[in-house]
This record gives C-alpha cells, sequence and structure tokens, in this order.
C-alpha cells in the first residue's frame, strides 16, 4: 500500500497483499478506508466520469484532488475554457479522476458527495465542492468538514437521507481508494493536478501550454 486514509482506533496487522476495508465511526460520521488483509474489493462501481465526445481522438485526463488549491484554480479558470474551447465543441473526451492523498478523509468525502448526485449532475457538484473548497478544507475539525461538505450536497438538491447513506457507503469508499491507487501507478501520477494527455502524463501547466498540447495531438 502507498498510502492509507485515517487512523485506526483497534490493532491492525498488515501482510503481503493488503486491501482496503472501511470502519465507520458513531454518530453518524462518514466513512474511513484503512487497510486490511486479503480482501478484494468491487471496483466495479466506481464510474468513470467524462465529458466530450468518446470518439474524440484525443483524450485528456485531469488527476485532482478536491483539497488542492492548485486544482480549484484549475477548475474555477483554466478548465472553463478548456470545456469551451474543446469539451463543448466534440474535439476531445475529459475524464476527472479523483485523487485522494494520505490523510486528506474530506477529499474522499467530497468525491462520496460529488457521486452521489449521479453522473448527470456530478460535474455540477464538483464545480460546488471547488468554489467552496477554503470553506471545508480548511474547516478546524473533521466534523466540521463533514458537515461542510453536507451542505453543499444538500444545497445541490440531494436528499438527506439519501446524502448520508452515500457518506456511509463502506463498499464505496473503499472502492473510490483501490481504484485511484490503481490508477495512479498506471500513470505515475505523484502530485496534482495531472494531466494526461492520450497516454503522456503532465504536471500542471498554464493554459497556453495545455492548448498547445491538445492542437498537437489534434493536428491543427
Amino acid at each position: 500500500m502507498t498510502r492509507i486514509l485515517g487512523i485506526v482506533a483497534a490493532l491492525v496487522i498488515v501482510a503481503g497483499g493488503a486491501f482496503w476495508y472501511v470502519t465507520q465511526n458513531s454518530g453518524g460520521s462518514p466513512a474511513v478506508p484503512t487497510a486490511a488483509t486479503g480482501e478484494e474489493i468491487d471496483t466495479s462501481m466506481v464510474a468513470e466520469m467524462t465529458l466530450g465526445n468518446p470518439d474524440a481522438s484525443v483524450t485528456v485526463i485531469e488527476y485532482a484532488s478536491y483539497s488542492c488549491p492548485f486544482c480549484g484554480r484549475f477548475h474555477e479558470g483554466p478548465f472553463k475554457d478548456l470545456k469551451a474551447d474543446y469539451i463543448d465543441t466534440g474535439k476531445i473526451q475529459f475524464v476527472y479522476r479523483e485523487v485522494f492523498f494520505e490523510g486528506d478523509l474530506p477529499a474522499l468525502w467530497a468525491g462520496m458527495v460529488a457521486r452521489c448526485a449521479g453522473p448527470d449532475r456530478f460535474f455540477g457538484v464538483v464545480d460546488e465542492i471547488y468554489r467552496n473548497q477554503t470553506v471545508w478544507s480548511r474547516a478546524n475539525s473533521a466534523a466540521d468538514a463533514a458537515a461542510a461538505l453536507r451542505r453543499i450536497g444538500l444545497t445541490a438538491g440531494l436528499a438527506q437521507d439519501d446524502l448520508e447513506a452515500c457518506l456511509a457507503d463502506g463498499d464505496m469508499a473503499r472502492a473510490m481508494a483501490a481504484v485511484d491507487e490503481m490508477n495512479r501507478a498506471e500513470h505515475g501520477v505523484n502530485s496534482t493536478p495531472s494531466f494526461v494527455i492520450n497516454g503522456t502524463t503532465y504536471s500542471n501547466m498554464d493554459y497556453e501550454e495545455f492548448t498547445r498540447l491538445i492542437d498537437a495531438e489534434l493536428g491543427s
């Protein structure tokens, strides 16, 4: 394992081939993935979140952490231009992949809230999560961060019962963490935001350089 989200209030012995399992605190706290041994994880429940043309010759994958300020700036600025210039015009397929760094439980919970909205509303909720990033990511406690993320979900139109069920879904939390680990290993991602353009991984860059790389792949 390259990371463990959260601290377990019990002794866990980790052997080779460790996987994720989930504990859940009392009082309605969101799920917390920790380490376990030899457990199968159903990653099929974690849908790939995409925009644009699935048949485009260029695929752009963004690896982003919800709590990363540079990711927030990208989504508040350059992403809007990327969407207008390349995604909405059908020139590219855009894939958004969530990254959960060690100890950053609020980012995981943010992803669970976004996915609770379903594929059609996912990116709208993601926009709200980034727009309110400084509120929940700088909260004084994990409980305060969870409460702020709940408010975002409710404001986005999620039903209270549905939201609580999503946040308590241990199987989904575990699968999201496992998918993140597999995806990052595939593309050698260790910082956010990172971008994969037709299979080549790049670190954060300005929009001018971004468009130059995309246009080169498009042949324009």
